[in-house]
């Protein structure tokens, strides 16, 4: 079964056709990364009217590398939320009249479960149930993937989540936009434990995250610092920041697993792409005796490759929705499993 694929919840605009959940025939991204530099971030009006610009060359060149044309592909798939509201719509909207013009049913993917579903594109033989670590610029998630389309989210981050840390970390250490890869740059050429950092404490949910306190405490020290005449290492406070979110994200997906009894682990999720955060993980998993799966680092961030992967599942289980369709800027991941039923 060969699905087209859309994929514009934030500044990437992509398109993939994806045959049985696994292989990838084409995988088009089109990044709007160094407009938004300019800015320090993304600016949803921009990046909405870039998604305009470009979605149908996208979709035309996905269909191209795939060497299909409409009639040769099962299913329109498109991510209608998570994500910046007036992104999403561009992709939900062109989606709705691509599946009307070609009379092939359309797929609403949840971008987390597109996440999760990148894993099965760099291991074919990975199948649930699995515990999964989420962490992107906007989520941060442990997840029990019961299976292809069930999930139980038994830690979410409270305030900040991690990948929009280490951007707004970035920009107090003078890095460029997205701050992520400079400071994994940076972390490799300093000393970890330059400094230390307090890991917070949270009453309720022992698998919950916070990192508000974190980043508030990088960007105090820089700026006392500053106001000191003081010279802070930009290399070593990387690498220390750095290993206290992998700790952290380490320590709370080791007793989520050990509690469940958990052998198989997974990350996901852009800020998965991170040099120490998978080195820690692998320390994880073998300290627990389990199997870590991580997906190949172009399909971290996002893409419409992985939003096929899930759709191939979502698709089976009879998840299919019509033209009222719409885009929500946030829903958890365990409210869609009865949002779309089987027709």
């Amino acid at each position: 079964m060969k699905i087209l694929a859309i994929e514009s919840s934030c500044d990437e605009t992509a398109a993939s056709v994806v045959e049985d959940g696994r292989k990838v025939l084409s995988d088009i991204v089109a990044s709007q990364v160094e407009e938004h530099k300019l800015y320090g971030g993304v600016v949803p009006e921009i990046a909405s009217r870039r998604h305009i610009e470009s979605i149908s060359g996208v979709v035309s060149e996905a269909l191209s590398e795939a060497n299909l044309g409409f009639d040769g592909i099962d299913a329109v798939a498109v991510t209608y939320a998570p994500g910046l509201i007036g992104a999403l719509l561009v992709g939900v909207s062109y989606a709705k009249g691509l599946a009307m013009m070609t009379e092939k049913p359309l797929v609403p993917v949840h971008h987390i479960a597109g996440h999760i579903a990148a894993n099965y594109i760099t291991h074919p033989d990975l199948e649930p149930p699995f515990l999964c670590l989420v962490v992107s610029g906007g989520h941060s998630h442990i997840v029990e993937v019961k299976s292809y389309t069930e999930y139980r989210v038994i830690g979410r981050t409270r305030d900040d989540a991690a990948g929009e840390c280490f951007d707004k970390v970035a920009r107090v250490l003078g890095f460029p936009y997205p701050g992520g890869k400079y400071i994994d740059e940076a972390a490799k050429r300093g000393r970890k434990t330059a400094y230390s950092f307090t890991h917070p404490k949270l009453s309720g949910c022992e698998y919950d995250f916070s990192f508000s306190g974190l980043k508030t405490a990088v960007i105090n020290l820089v700026h006392t610092a500053s106001q000191r005449g003081e010279t802070v290492s930009a290399d070593d406070l990387a690498a220390s920041f750095q290993k206290t979110v992998a700790d952290i994200l380490g320590e709370k997906l080791f007793a989520a697993a050990k509690a469940l009894g958990s052998k198989k682990l997974v990350i996901a999720g852009g800020v998965s792409a991170n040099s120490g955060i998978r080195e820690k993980m692998k320390k994880v998993a073998d300290s627990l005796g389990a199997a870590l799966y991580m997906p190949e680092l172009k399909y971290c961030g996002d893409n419409a490759a992985m939003i096929g992967a899930q759709a191939y599942y979502d698709f089976l289980a009879g998840r299919r929705a019509d033209e009222s369709l719409n885009a929500a800027a946030t829903l958890s991941l365990e409210d869609i499993s009865t949002e779309f039923g089987r027709q």
